[in-house]
């Protein structure tokens, strides 16, 4: 997954969302619950990659940012609660995909 177009894509899998541009920003992709409207992924393009906000347990956060050098303190979003995945190729798919994933269960209702 290096794409907006496949990131946007593969978050629209998961039930009950949708995507949205709250920012009227076509660089700023948001994908949200539908029922509460909280959104999951923060997806957008900085430094030439494809960026994914997500959120993610605090226990694990430092796992992920220990791991990959492309985990990263969330860009414009509470620190303590998010990370952004940078879409360079050097973070597996399978990863990419538990990280969005464990978002979407963290803000859903």
């Amino acid at each position: 997954m290096q794409t907006r177009k496949e990131a946007i894509g593969y978050c629209l899998t998961y039930p009950d969302t949708y995507e949205d541009y709250p920012f009227h920003d076509p660089n700023w992709c948001v994908i949200r619950h539908r029922a509460s409207r909280r959104i999951f992924a923060w997806i957008f393009e900085r430094d030439g990659h494809i960026w994914i906000n997500v959120k993610c347990d605090p226990q694990w956060r430092d796992f992920w940012r220990e791991t990959f050098e492309s985990v990263i303190p969330a860009y414009h979003l509470n620190k303590t609660h998010w990370n952004s995945i940078i879409l360079d190729g050097s973070v597996p798919e399978p990863d990419i995909c538990r990280m969005i994933g464990e978002s979407y269960d963290l803000t859903k209702k």
